[in-house]
């Protein structure tokens, strides 16, 4: 997937210009964020899963090498193969190849945002395979040729009146007077233009929540059993994850699971939870003949020994997006790759460069509700905190930044001269400002004044305050 990442700025001023954008926007806090919060009241022992999983995240991060080498293992011994990618390019050659070999013409797929992330789609098609993505928000935007707009919910930018346009557009053997006003019968109608291609396809790609090391399993969570179906059906599966998705046992993937859901969609548990071992056995009634894991690198082996392995943590379930105010107000396109809101903000620049994606650590408030709800207690404002300074360092910001920024770090460096002047100016401030009490202009502020009122000063500064009530507190 090409990355606009640098573009952040003006990707956020059309999204927050797009009203069909901004009217399906206003449902994320709706939705996502209170049933959260309901499920995580009804869970007591909800807080201490988000230490367990921490520490087991950071167990496995520290120890990650055995446990692939294990879960390798396993795999062979169910039948299955795996095969390790250092980069995307690898990754989907090594998908075609297996695809190739299985004489594949079509290729459905469950919801990946790793095969989003090495842009898989676009490399079978060059090569005459037709991918089809069965998860329906991912077969909204396939046909509208986009990208996700969120990790759990890749639809969640369209209304419903997009999506029966799209439908109408291009399904051919939609009736003119088939009703498509309500959430059922579009679901229905996608239900019936899919069914079909899970039986004639050839190969069947997932992702995957979580690796078992104990078992050589794989798991995948879904609502739809779309994920069921594109494995179960085809003569081949292949799963295609990332490295840190690998947990050491059965009970490990459990504990994850009981904050998954939760922190995802408000669910006590999602309503497909799907574990793969290998290939179908004799006596099995159906399955896969081929099983391969493509283990996937891409980057995430070097960011173990940084202040980044944090990262790595993630569940990939969506809170921090859904809580933060940035993200509320500009969607995930304007995150211009994979990875949208918060968890993007820091692994993008992980993947690409922070030269590349600079500005999504930037889109920050710090307002720290992604890392309050965050099932893994990932410090994602401390981290964007890092890469903005790892910005500063390799990417020096304009010249009339650094000139007022260097002016008050001297002004600083002169406490006096600093409480002088700021006594001198700001009482004439807080009268330029009149009775309203704050400026909807400002010189060199017009990125803040152009969407609210930048607040003026009282009057008095802090250390005046403080010096008036010291005087009181002596008299009396």
């Amino acid at each position: 997937m090409q990355s606009t990442a640098h573009a952040f700025k003006g990707n956020a001023a059309r999204a927050l210009e797009d009203r069909q954008l901004q009217e399906a926007l206003a449902n994320v806090p709706k939705g996502f964020v209170g049933k959260r919060a309901e499920a995580r009241a009804r869970l007591p022992e909800f807080d201490a899963l988000r230490d367990q999983a921490r520490d087991l995240k950071n167990h496995v991060l520290a120890n990650l090498d055995l446990y692939l080498e294990e879960y390798e293992r396993k795999v062979f011994e169910v039948g299955g193969k795996v095969h390790w990618a250092a980069s995307a390019g690898d990754a989907r050659e090594i998908v075609l190849s297996i695809c190739r070999e299985a004489g594949a013409k079509t290729v459905v797929k469950g919801k990946s945002m790793i095969t989003e992330e090495i842009g898989l789609n676009d490399h079978l098609e060059g090569a005459g395979i037709e991918p089809i993505e069965t998860d329906l928000g991912e077969y909204l935007i396939q046909i509208r040729g986009e990208a996700p707009s969120h990790i759990i919910a890749p639809a969640v930018h369209l209304t419903k009146e997009q999506v029966e346009a799209d439908f109408r557009r291009l399904h051919r053997d939609l009736p003119e007077d088939r009703r498509l006003e309500e959430v059922d019968e579009l679901v229905a109608e996608a239900r019936s233009v899919l069914r079909d291609k899970f039986l004639a396809a050839d190969v069947g790609i997932t992702g995957a929540n979580m690796l078992i090391a104990e078992t050589g399993s794989s798991v995948i969570v879904t609502n739809e059993g779309n994920g069921d179906l594109s494995q179960t059906l085809a003569k081949v599966h292949i799963v295609v994850a990332s490295l840190e998705k690998v947990v050491p046992t059965l009970e490990d993937a459990c504990t994850i699971l009981r904050i998954l859901a939760r922190s995802a969609t408000g669910q006590e548990c999602s309503t497909y939870t799907t574990f793969s071992t290998g290939p179908r056995r004799a006596g099995d009634p159906d399955g896969p003949e081929a099983y391969h894991v493509v283990l996937l690198d891409n980057g995430r082996s070097e960011l173990l020994g940084t202040d980044f392995r944090e990262v790595l943590r993630c569940i990939r379930c969506g809170a921090c997006m859904n809580h933060c105010p940035v993200y509320q107000a500009v969607g995930g396109h304007a995150y211009g790759w994979v990875y949208p809101g918060p968890i993007g903000s820091v692994l993008t620049p992980s993947l690409i460069g922070v030269e590349e994606a600079g500005p999504l650590p930037n889109a920050s408030t710090f307002c720290g509700r992604c890392e309050a709800v965050c099932p893994m207690r990932i410090p994602l404002p401390g981290l964007m905190r890092k890469w903005r300074e790892l910005e500063f360092e390799k990417v020096p910001p304009p010249f009339a930044q650094r000139f007022a920024l260097k002016s008050w770090a001297w002004f600083a460096r002169h406490p006096r001269l600093y409480q002088f002047a700021s006594g001198l100016v700001i009482p004439v401030v807080a009268r330029m400002a009149g009775k309203k009490g704050a400026f909807n202009k400002l010189p060199f502020g017009n990125g803040w004044t152009r969407h609210r009122d930048f607040p003026a000063p009282q009057g008095r500064t802090f250390h005046q305050q403080w010096r008036n009530q010291k005087r009181r507190r002596a008299r009396s």
